[in-house]
């Protein structure tokens, strides 16, 4: 193509992303003119229709599209038959105002987001995958070529009407992580028992008066085994207790789900008598976030629990799909250990939220430090204890998932179920602008994970879910980035759901790019970061490699008489002084590119967010700089003392904040929630996309500091001189 076709295609696209609708019919008109079937020409056409469409010519944008109808690319093809159909029903709704009052009034009525399209998008990548999707400018434009005023496209793909059961998948990983996750918790729960054992016994000692409890110096393995066994065996009714008092839960009535989903009812009932189990309870949760999780310990005492966001906004066979998922971890047993780290869990997570509710009610001055000391050890007790089941969370999706797909036959609806969630979780965020208690707590057991969703729901009317989804479907990479994640990647899920539908011969719900479609060349460049990124980590087997030269040096010193070290090294813990020197070594070398100089000059804005994280071939480590407006959210005062819940609310999404906080700076990130903010920092794009901030600016002047840089530093230091110090003294 031409230099001056292609500045001429791509202005078209900026000025059609930025709805400068004149200015981009101007630039593609003489392309979509002159290119005939070309890869230019049919971009051009592309956008040409949406140009004239949102610039009211719909004469022309149905002329337009009836032409593309017939060409020989079938994304394209496709496209163009499903934009001729919502183009002719907006050019009716022009001329028939009582079809136009009953959508507004309609649209009045839905307490959900507008998931109906006035017209479809489609990212240019889907249409032309034999390109490479790296380094093409026109493609990272086109991919940002959906606005909010269109809403979000659902294809409505249809169900298979007849279909043969999939292949039986081999149980053996779940059950062996199932094994490894109870040990993992039993082992934690044992560690800190005794560190709470142990301190009352040395506090007893040290006391005047005081003798240690002898009782508390047996060992509590046994006992703490027989209360986890106990624990399974009546977690039923403890968490019906404890979900009715913390959150409302309440029964949901057969009459109550047939209103909103009969397919339900009927999958419920024929699955559960070709099984011979009795019917699970139903409960319902009062809040307006769509979530659903399952919780017993057998399958007559199994409770499947929705929320009242849930039914209000899925439709009636994705809220039957939703259900057969749950139905799916029943069968799989997976919702035994699941209801034991959410019985050992809930109360923890309850006493954090209490004593931050007490102490942001009650405590003024110095009592306020407690307060906040309690309740940040109470979240990382939290969080620790969740750690335990984050390999089990993130694999059990997979099963479920694949189960319901086989039970409905609507993989199709499932998948729409699943973004669904994601954005009215995003959009219950962004409402209540915190994450609910709720929300945060019951995580583990959720369809989709709220940090998931916090962004990809947010930007789900600025991007089609191709794009949005890329990532999770095409990076090499990926899977590596997902250590701290409590959810598989939901594009991961999706192209597993697509694969059963083509597998029973429908047409899937979305198109993924597969990883074929990346070019070598930025599969390179990823590998290259990805090496870098990982730096630190690469420190440690490389220890081990310079401690076995450090020995093999020294044995042949002392051999030949040279030098006697050996009696230093004798007990090997040089080893560990090596391993220490390697980390801080890898730390330092990635630490200029993990944390960039930011000048005015370089950064990107919110505006184009969206097709910053469509990029595929992003990890953490590119370090994209930003200077983000907008609304600060999160949980106000000691309840967030650890910045666990920042999210910049701007007009193109929600993104998750990464905040340092350290002492005697002139404010706190709590001071700020609600306020209209600048940030400046480095997006990430990993398996959920954040900023790690820089600085924090409100409108009248005052600025928050977040020194990233400076802890880097700080920890590479210690870590060179501890392992100095072990490496020298031994």
């Amino acid at each position: 193509m031409p230099s001056h076709a292609k500045s001429s295609l791509e202005a078209g696209l900026v000025a059609l992303k930025q709805g400068n609708y004149r200015e981009a019919i101007a630039h593609l008109e003489p392309l979509a003119s002159h290119q005939g079937n070309e890869t230019a020409g049919l971009q051009a056409r592309v956008g040409l229709v949406m140009a004239y469409a949102r610039s009211g010519e719909v004469r022309k944008a149905i002329a337009l599209c009836q032409t593309l109808t017939d060409s020989q690319n079938p994304k394209v093809q496709e496209w163009a038959k499903t934009a001729l159909v919502h183009l002719t029903k907006k050019k009716r709704k022009k001329t028939d105002n009582t079809q136009v009052k009953q959508a507004s009034q309609q649209t009045q009525a839905q307490s959900q987001p507008n998931y109906a399209s006035t017209l479809p998008s489609v990212g240019l990548q889907n249409v032309y995958q034999g390109q490479s999707l790296a380094g093409n400018p026109l493609i990272n434009q086109a991919s940002y070529n959906k606005t909010q005023e269109f809403g979000v496209y659902w294809r409505q793909a249809k169900r298979a009407k007849v279909w043969q059961p999939l292949q039986k998948t081999g149980l053996i990983p779940l059950r062996l992580l199932a094994a490894g996750t109870f040990m993992a918790l039993f082992w934690v729960l044992r560690e800190l028992l005794n560190f709470t054992i142990d301190s009352i016994n040395l506090a007893l000692v040290k006391l005047p008066y005081l003798e240690p409890v002898q009782f508390l110096y047996r060992d509590p393995t046994p006992a703490l085994f027989a209360i986890l066994f106990i624990a399974i065996a009546i977690s039923p009714w403890l968490l019906d207790w404890l979900l009715a008092n913390f959150y409302g839960q309440r029964e949901l009535s057969k009459d109550v789900l047939n209103n909103h989903s009969r397919e339900t009812s009927r999958v419920l009932h024929r699955y559960c008598q070709q099984r011979h189990w009795p019917s699970p309870q139903l409960r319902i949760l009062p809040t307006a976030a769509p979530i659903a999780f399952t919780y017993g310990n057998l399958p007559r005492n199994a409770r499947i629990v929705v929320s009242q966001g849930l039914l209000d906004q899925l439709a009636d066979d994705e809220i039957a799909t939703i259900y057969a998922a749950q139905l799916g971890q029943i069968t799989y047993k997976d919702f035994v250990l699941m209801s034991l780290i959410l019985l050992v869990t809930l109360p923890i997570y309850r006493l954090y939220q209490q004593v931050s509710d007490w102490g942001n009610t009650t405590a003024k001055g110095i009592w306020h430090w407690p307060f906040t000391i309690v309740s940040s050890l109470t979240y990382g007790l939290w969080c620790v204890l969740t750690g335990t089941a984050l390999l089990y969370s993130r694999l059990r999706p997979y099963y479920s998932d694949r189960l319901a797909a086989e039970i409905t036959g609507n993989p199709n609806g499932l998948i729409r179920a699943l973004l669904k969630i994601t954005i009215g979780i995003a959009a219950d965020i962004q409402k209540s602008e915190f994450t609910s208690w709720q929300l945060e707590s019951l995580n583990l057991l959720l369809p989709v994970s709220y940090q998931q969703s916090v962004t990809l729901g947010s930007i789900a009317g600025h991007l089609n879910f191709e794009s949005m989804l890329m990532w999770d479907s095409i990076n090499p990479y990926r899977r590596w980035l997902i250590w701290n994640n409590t959810h598989p990647l939901i594009g991961d899920r999706i192209e597993r759901l697509c694969k059963i539908a083509r597998h029973w011969h429908i047409d899937p719900e979305l198109h993924l790019a597969s990883q074929q479609s990346l070019s070598q060349q930025a599969l390179t460049v990823t590998r290259q970061s990805f090496l870098l990124q990982i730096a630190p980590f690469l420190g440690i087997p490389l220890g081990f490699v310079f401690a076995g030269f450090i020995w093999l040096a020294w044995q042949t010193a002392f051999a030949v008489r040279i030098i006697n070290l050996k009696w230093i090294y004798e007990d090997w813990s040089f080893v560990t002084g090596c391993l220490l020197i390697c980390f801080s070594i890898g730390l330092v070398i990635r630490m200029n590119s993990f944390f960039p100089d930011i000048k005015a000059s370089n950064v990107h804005t919110e505006e184009q967010l969206p097709y910053l994280l469509a990029n595929p071939s992003s990890i953490p480590i590119d370090s994209i700089k930003v200077r983000f407006v907008g609304k600060l959210l999160g949980r106000p005062g000691i309840s967030n003392a650890l910045a666990q819940d920042l999210v910049l609310q701007s007009t193109t999404g929600l993104v998750k904040l990464h905040h340092i906080s350290w002492l005697g700076q002139p404010i706190y990130h709590q001071e700020l929630i609600g306020r209209q903010v600048t940030v400046t920092g480095w997006l990430r794009r990993g398996a959920t996309p954040w900023i790690d901030i820089h600085t924090l600016q409100t409108q009248g002047g005052k600025t928050l500091n977040s020194p990233h840089p400076i802890w880097s530093t700080v920890i590479a230091v210690i870590a060179q001189a501890w392992g100095a110090y072990i490496f020298l003294t031994g």
